[in-house]
């Protein structure tokens, strides 16, 4: 299930083999409803997943983070990239907007409903580059949004 287009924007989500970047990561044979990162859904019971340390090409220099994200060891679905997924924006989430440097330039807690709106609103600037959203509990990144 997905919501309406935002205009002018693009969907990122991240490939399973990123995990394999992550010499710590962890094979989880079923995880279920963990947000994944690759089809940006939740996972079902006996999915197999990975736990790995990844960091989003956002943020640059003391911007840059790491943190933990969950892949799938085989990804079966391809994401909506110009949609976005309301499976994973069924609670509040932050919303960081980065410039071109990697900066981040702001940020705000966004409540489900309003998605659509607060990207529109932050890519009104003209200096925002891109987008993460991440959790409101613990921080983790989820996907990054750029103008297409």
């Amino acid at each position: 299930m997905l919501t309406t287009i935002v205009l002018g924007m693009r969907i990122h989500n991240v490939s399973p083999e990123a995990a394999f970047s992550d010499p710590g990561r962890e094979y989880l044979a079923s995880e279920p409803g963990v947000p994944l990162r690759c089809c940006l859904r939740k996972s079902r019971a006996d999915e197999p997943v990975w736990l790995c340390r990844y960091s989003p090409s956002s943020g640059k220099g003391p911007y840059e983070e790491v943190g933990p994200i969950f892949l799938h060891v085989e990804c079966p679905d391809e994401p909506s990239l110009d949609r976005l997924p309301v499976e994973l924006l069924n609670n509040p989430r932050i919303l960081r907007s980065y410039n071109a440097a990697g900066q981040i330039s702001d940020g705000e807690v966004v409540e489900p409903g309003s998605f659509d709106r607060a990207i529109e609103g932050l890519f009104n600037n003209p200096e925002v580059d891109s987008l993460q959203i991440r959790s409101l509990s613990h921080g983790c990144f989820f996907f990054a949004i750029t103008r297409s």
